[in-house]
């Protein structure tokens, strides 16, 4: 499987995840407390900043972004038959700066490290029998790995299309990208049960 995880040793990578992860949130809380594009604006100029300091080659970095800001781009354009031009800026910028701080997040944790946070933040929630840390923290590693794998899975089935002179479209595309995943889904469930990884 691919990582989205960026070899580095910056600040960024030496945080703790917790404090990533909370500062993720916190930023999410704070951009909506601001009905202005001004502040999202320098948000989205900060996260691009960051982002885009990691080293990552200039085509890499906008390929891991594209179908993402093409997603904001469709809720956006929609948003428009119902919402004042302006509110929908400002929603673009917060949707725009929480991808550029949630990906550079991303790109500077390991997927054991966010495992190993989002297990010791569950401990509490396991003393009370509400939830399995280790299980919580199993599902978020599994997560963030497949992403890459799905986005890479999409990739090629739509060369795969192009490639064979069939018009792309999201149903064609769709329907095998949602058999493969679930497909390999069953595979890793199998993995996990077959090594007793789940129900601790």
């Amino acid at each position: 499987m691919k990582s989205l995880y960026v070899e580095g040793s910056g600040l960024l990578y030496r945080l703790p995840v917790g404090l990533k992860l909370g500062g993720l949130m916190a930023l999410g809380i704070g951009l909506f407390l601001f009905s202005m594009p001004f502040v999202p604006g320098i948000a989205v100029a900060l996260g691009g900043a960051l982002y885009f300091s990691l080293g990552l080659p200039f085509g890499e970095a906008v390929s891991r972004l594209r179908s993402l800001f093409l997603t904001i781009l469709f809720i956006s354009a929609f948003s428009l038959l119902f919402t004042p031009p302006m509110e929908v800026l400002v929603q673009v910028l917060r949707l725009t700066a929480l991808m550029l701080f949630a990906a550079t997040v991303t790109a500077t944790t390991t997927v054991a490290a966010f495992m190993e946070g989002v297990t010791a933040a569950a401990r509490p929630l396991e003393r009370i029998g509400l939830v399995k840390a280790d299980d919580m923290g199993l599902a978020f590693g599994l997560v963030v790995r497949f992403v890459p794998e799905i986005l890479s899975r999409y990739e090629a089935i739509r060369e795969a299309h192009v490639a064979r002179g069939l018009k792309v479209r999201p149903v064609t595309l769709i329907t095998p990208l949602i058999i493969l995943t679930l497909k390999e889904a069953d595979q890793i469930a199998a993995a996990i049960d077959a090594r007793g990884l789940r129900g601790h």
